[in-house]
């Protein structure tokens, strides 16, 4: 009886697990068969542009200081009391050529012209009544050197009487004292000649003094009136009627209002992109200043933003200051705008005034046919990457001449025309299929960068 038991417990336990058996069977009978799906390659959409082949202007843009080509700072070169001013003699006034600005009382200076040439007049009839005392010398020698040869001719006849007795020794002895006092009196004369050129030699030189004097005072005399020597604009003045000035005194400051000069620092690398090849060749220190101009033969503008006032000039090149920063390691180019208080317009354009913060901009001579690509699109230093026909992505190695701006004017590497991807591509792999998306705004603003339509950044 408990074997039976023991039997149909078994039996009962097994069914559950066949029937899970024969589920799972059946499952796995009635289900299909797994299907594989078709492999699509990835497409990556891309900004793309056709590389530009455009004329090019080389630009570079520097910053400097406006400043008059000529500063006058008036001094009183002589001492004295101003007794007249001229009356337009204000800081900011302008002031013509040769105007009158100061007159200094010229008494004393008058007195010093007057008594110097008085003297001078005295020294020259000196020099008259020498020559005349010269020719009487000369005279008063020719006669007593006659006088001395009547004289020694008695001599000779009285000693002849003597020797035959016919006279006295005494008598011969007062004509031998005759003779020598004719020849002392022949050798005063001499002396006499003989000092007189140096007489005259310190008469000459006491006359080139008082004429050097005389010279001197003149000087301090027109000196007295102190006049523009150029038209100008009147900085500050410290001087008015009636004053006493020490030599040395400063005036005032005057300001040339012909020409303004701007000096402008660039960097080494921003001149040698506006100089073609040849030039960069040619180019030495021993250029004169006119074959220098040649050289830098740009179109310069000058440019003033002050709120929302700005205004442009244009200008041209003068020359290079001598030396490089040592700090920023810039070149000082020197430019000047003519006449700039003649082409004020209220409102519109200031005058190009002392101590305004300008920017000048270079461009060199336009050069056709230059490849550009944009900055962002160059990798690696050398790397850009193209679009080929199959719209697959492809590397291409290039060669840069310059950057400017948001470009790179390059040597070589590219034709022009090409389709060039200006996106980010990374990962960028060789052979990737691309969807091309044209960047007009771009392109457009690639050329007017290039030609000078757009500011540079």
């Amino acid at each position: 009886m408990k074997s039976l038991k023991h039997h149909v417990g078994k039996l009962l336990a097994a069914i559950p697990i066949a029937l899970a058996l024969l589920i799972v069977v059946t499952w796995v009978a009635d289900k299909e068969e797994p299907q594989q799906k078709e492999i699509h390659e990835s497409v990556r959409t891309m900004r793309v542009i056709k590389v530009p082949r455009t004329d090019l202007i080389p630009r570079a843009i520097g910053f400097g200081v406006a400043e008059p080509g000529r500063i006058w700072r008036a001094m009183a070169e002589v001492k004295g009391r101003v007794v007249e001013v001229h009356p337009e003699l204000k800081s900011g006034a302008f002031i013509s050529n040769g105007d009158l600005l100061i007159e200094i009382d010229s008494t004393e200076y008058k007195l010093a012209v007057a008594g110097l040439e008085a003297g001078i007049r005295q020294i020259r009839a000196q020099l008259s009544e020498l020559d005349v005392e010269e020719q009487n010398t000369r005279a008063s020698i020719d006669i007593e050197q006659r006088s001395l040869a009547l004289a020694e001719q008695s001599l000779k006849r009285k000693q002849t009487a003597r020797e035959k007795r016919a006279i006295s020794g005494d008598e011969v002895d007062r004509e031998k004292r005759t003779v020598l006092t004719q020849r002392q009196n022949i050798q005063k004369l001499k002396n006499t000649l003989a000092l007189m050129p140096s007489e005259r030699q310190l008469m000459n030189a006491n006359l080139a003094v008082s004429e050097a004097d005389l010279e001197q005072a003149r000087l301090n005399l027109g000196k007295v009136s102190i006049k523009a020597p150029f038209d100008c604009r009147l900085a500050e003045v410290n001087i008015q009627e009636g004053q006493y000035l020490s030599a040395g005194e400063s005036l005032f400051e005057a300001l040339g209002i012909a020409v303004t000069e701007v000096v402008a620092q660039f960097r080494g690398e921003q001149l040698h992109k506006l100089f073609t090849p040849t030039q960069r060749r040619e180019f030495n220190l021993n250029l004169d200043m006119e074959q220098m101009r040649g050289h830098f033969n740009f179109k310069v503008t000058v440019r003033y933003q002050g709120g929302d006032l700005s205004a442009e000039w244009d200008a041209y090149f003068t020359r290079i200051r001598e030396g490089v920063d040592s700090r920023t390691r810039a070149v000082s180019v020197v430019v000047a705008v003519d006449r700039p208080y003649e082409k004020i317009i209220p409102g519109i354009r200031p005058p190009l005034s002392r101590g305004m913060f300008c920017e000048v901009e270079l461009q060199a001579p336009v050069r056709p046919d230059s490849v550009i690509i944009p900055r962002s699109s160059l990798h690696d230093g050398n790397t850009v990457f193209l679009v080929d026909e199959q719209n697959r992505l492809r590397r291409q190695q290039v060669q840069v001449a310059f950057a400017q701006s948001n470009f790179y004017c390059l040597a070589g590497g590219l034709e022009g025309g090409e389709t060039l991807i200006v996106s980010d591509p990374s990962p960028a792999i060789t052979g990737m299929r691309i969807e091309p998306v044209h960047d007009d705004i771009l392109q457009q603003r690639l050329q007017a960068e290039a030609q000078a339509r757009e500011g540079l950044r």
